[in-house]
Order: structure tokens, then C-alpha cells, then sequence
């Protein structure tokens, strides 16, 4: 959410209460008089708070605010953890080797911070072995170690699926 900032003529107020570019507080200006310092210093007139009665204006370079404003916005960002959902897809025929492999994977995924979606699909007459399929799924969340299971085994059409995260 971007905050919108009136400058110099944009300005609609009469009377401004106007902060210098040191933060000291020059008391109630009108804004012809609050635009000559502005102008005089080379600097720009930003309108702070403009809900205040009357509203708060500050002589500073627009320029150089607005770009402390973006790092500090890119910076508030970065701190963000992000997490994604990793699938991993499972068969009803898989092997142990190709078991072991995806089991591997769904750790560092886990690891990582990211949740972990296990799936099945089934094929024609493996849609007959549900119990099978979830015997399987739940084997493989057994050996995934200490994980919170956020969404039970669920069928969705012709396939089962199953959300799990690392437990903290």
C-alpha cells in the first residue's frame, strides 16, 4: 500500500503547521509563507499528516524521502518469510528406490520451511485401491519424521492429496 504525499502547489490547506528540514516545529505558517522557506532552502514542501487540524507540512527533498521510504519498504520485504507448497507426487506402484529418493526431497522441503504436498493419482483400476493409496501416504508422512499434518488425506477427483509442514 502506497501512501500518497500532496508537494509544493499540490497543497490544498491554508494554514500549515510546519516542521523544518531539522524536525524543529515552526508553528502555524500559511502556505504561501510555508512554500518561500521551502523554495528559498531548495527544498520541497511535503504534506505529513494532512488529516490533522491543521495539517502538518515538512520541509525536506521529496526526492531523497521517497527513496529512504522504498528501501525502507524493500527492506521491511526481505524480512518476510516466504513459504511455498512444494508437491511431491507418489504412486501406487512406486518403487523403494524412487520412495526413498521423493522422501529425501520432502525432508529439504521441509527443512527449508516450506510446506509439503504429497499426491497420488490413480489410474483406472487403481481407483479401486483407496485403502492401498492411503496406507501408502500415510507410511510415507510416518517417515517424513515430526511433521503437523494440515490437511488430512483427501480425494479429489481421481487423486488423493495430503498437506503437511515441518512441526515447530
Amino acid at each position: 500500500m502506497r501512501k500518497f504525499y500532496r508537494v509544493n502547489n499540490s497543497i490544498q490547506a491554508a494554514n500549515l503547521r510546519l516542521i523544518d528540514e531539522e524536525g524543529k516545529n515552526l508553528g502555524i505558517v500559511s502556505r504561501e509563507e510555508a512554500l518561500a522557506l521551502a523554495k528559498e532552502k531548495n527544498l520541497d514542501l511535503v504534506e505529513i499528516s494532512p488529516k490533522e487540524n491543521p495539517p502538518v507540512a515538512k520541509i525536506m527533498d521529496f526526492g531523497q524521502f521517497k527513496y529512504q521510504l522504498k528501501k525502507k519498504e524493500q527492506k521491511q520485504k526481505s524480512k518476510q518469510k516466504k513459504t511455498e507448497i512444494k508437491g511431491i507426487r507418489l504412486s501406487l506402484r512406486i518403487s523403494e528406490h524412487d520412495k526413498e529418493f521423493k522422501l529425501k526431497q520432502g525432508k529439504k522441503f521441509l527443512e527449508q520451511g516450506h510446506k509439503v504436498k504429497i499426491e497420488m493419482i490413480l489410474k483406472g483400476r487403481e481407483k479401486i485401491h483407496l485403502d492401498l493409496a492411503k496406507e501408502i501416504i500415510n507410511q510415507f508422512i510416518e517417515q517424513l519424521g515430526e511433521v503437523k499434518i494440515e490437511q488430512e488425506i483427501k480425494k479429489q477427483g481421481g487423486k488423493l492429496t495430503a498437506i503437511v509442514s515441518q512441526s515447530k
